[in-house]
């Protein structure tokens, strides 16, 4: 067997492709293939697919494949245009790259994969790429199949935001709560992006009269656009959302006494965290602090208290509620009788998703999953960039869509 023969079965031609030659350049750490197809050939037309139109003149092309071991390997072939009774002179479509790509398809494959674990400027350091390139890759199949989405069967949705950079500037994101994935990525978080949200889902097969429920964040602009595009959903505060704004009322107590308190600087996570989830040097340091009366230790005590409603039924919530606003409205911390207000004011959605189950932790996984595209979005230049990844990872969007 010659080493055309292998390399062929390698990159699985058919006729009339075949690979012609090769070469090898040690110093370079290259290796070139060259693939032909023999005088008289025909083709199908890429257009309308009929098959055995003759060749009406040729192209030099090359394309970037998959290292061989760890030498650089480029494809070079002549591609034919043909000519179609139907559709007049057209190029043909190449079995192992998609028009205009400039890489094979198992070479994208690779870089899709790749773009799940890295940050694709890792990834572009692994492959010898620039970046910009491995984006367009990205993108290329993440818009296609956001754009092939099915969203006939969504019922319960849930919408959240996260920051897109430093600053105030955000994406809004909407999640199919049965599927568990983003189905949806809007910039900015106010009510437009809901509005944005249904006009997708009509687009894509679904009903804004059939989504029945709508877990969201306890912020006023969520809900008005919920309230708006979505006429039978009933609006939910789940635990994700409930217990984030305890938190930031417990962070808030803690660093107003952590201007004359410096025992509590820097310990900022041993309060936001629950106690089974700290290190026993963390548990060792909290002891000592609570046995200092510390309006912090008093706050968390708060947060800690709500967060057993969450580990009821739908009847002894609102008693265990009625009872948790009470105590907290004799405490002396302002950050958390606020909070106790907000979490009054929101009572019938935050019963809602514990009657409902929408509290089951979806959004935390969801939030794990955004926090990981974004981590691998580092440097993506644009917004757009971070959306394709929060599709390809928080919305699996190529699951079923290979390339």
């Amino acid at each position: 067997m010659q080493d055309t023969d292998l390399f062929q079965l390698a990159l699985g031609l058919s006729s009339p492709w075949m690979v012609t030659r090769s070469e090898f350049a040690a110093e370079d750490s290259r290796l070139d293939l060259y693939l032909d197809f023999p005088r008289g050939s025909r083709f199908a037309c890429a257009q309308c697919g009929r098959e055995g139109c003759a060749v009406h003149d040729t192209k030099d092309e090359t394309w970037r494949h998959l290292d061989f071991f760890q030498h650089r390997t480029l494809l070079h072939a002549r591609v034919p245009r043909v000519t179609c009774p139907e559709c007049g002179v057209r190029k043909v479509a190449t079995p192992w790259a998609r028009a205009g790509s400039g890489f094979t398809l198992l070479f994208e494959a690779i870089v899709l994969t790749l773009a799940k674990a890295m940050p694709i400027a890792n990834a572009a350091r692994l492959l010898g790429e620039h970046d910009t390139r491995l984006w367009r890759i990205v993108a290329h199949y993440v818009w296609r199949a956001v754009e092939k989405l099915d969203l006939s069967e969504v019922r319960r949705i849930a919408a959240d935001e996260t920051s897109a950079r430093r600053g105030h500037d955000y994406i809004s994101l909407f999640v199919d709560m049965a599927k568990r994935k983003v189905v949806y990525v809007a910039e900015g978080k106010d009510a437009a992006t809901v509005t944005e949200f249904a006009d997708f889902l009509e687009a894509h097969g679904g009903k804004r009269e059939a989504v029945t429920d709508a877990s969201i964040d306890m912020g006023a602009a969520f809900a008005a656009g919920i309230k708006e595009n979505f006429p039978n959903a009933e609006i939910t505060f789940d635990k994700f959302h409930v217990i984030k704004l305890a938190n930031e009322a417990v962070d808030q107590v803690r660093r107003e006494e952590a201007r004359n308190n410096f025992q509590i600087k820097g310990r900022r996570y041993i309060f936001l965290k629950n106690v089974d989830h700290l290190t026993l040097e963390e548990k060792e340091a909290l002891s000592r602090l609570e046995a200092q009366n510390l309006d912090t230790i008093q706050a968390m005590q708060i947060r800690m208290n709500l967060q057993q409603l969450f580990t009821m039924g739908a009847r002894s919530a609102r008693r265990f509620l009625d009872r948790w606003n009470a105590w907290v409205e004799v405490c002396d911390l302002g950050p958390m009788k606020k909070l106790a207000k907000t979490i009054m004011a929101k009572s019938e959605g935050i019963l809602r998703s514990i009657a409902t189950g929408l509290s089951n932790g979806v959004l935390e996984a969801i939030n794990g999953n955004v926090q990981a595209a974004k981590r691998k979005a580092k440097g993506y230049r644009t917004k757009r960039n971070l959306k394709a990844i929060v599709y390809l990872i928080a919305g699996d969007v190529l699951a079923n869509s290979p390339i």
